[in-house]
């Protein structure tokens, strides 16, 4: 049964966000489909200023609030959240070894320092 599979791996709760890195996500994903802040708050049914505070990370938003500019968005949420948990992803993850604890982290340094430029 499916409920009774585990991982070798499992996550650590994980309770520190960055929201000024979901902001800026934000902020660069609506810029690359060239909308405005006001056209991205109408599609997400939000205030233009609620989009603004969101971008500077001035505000948290609800998992609803968040699927909504992502749909707007056209992107998945883990798109807009990749930049948001405090520290490398692989420190999160219990029973991995050092080395490949590594690689991940150095995997993960790779591809945000692509996707940003």
């Amino acid at each position: 049964e499916m409920g009774q599979l585990r991982s070798k791996y499992y996550v650590r709760e994980v309770y520190n966000m960055d929201y000024e890195a979901l902001g800026r996500r934000v902020r660069q994903q609506r810029k690359l489909l060239k909308m405005t802040q006001e056209e991205l708050a109408t599609a997400a049914d939000v205030s233009t200023s609620y989009i603004g505070h969101i971008e500077r990370g001035l505000k948290r938003c609800s998992l609803e609030t968040l699927i909504g500019i992502s749909n707007a968005l056209n992107v998945t949420p883990d798109i807009l959240l990749q930049d948001s948990l405090c520290g490398d992803p692989a420190d999160k993850v219990e029973g991995m070894s050092a080395t490949v604890r590594s690689m991940l982290n150095g995997i993960a340094k790779v591809l945000r320092e692509y996707d940003l430029k």
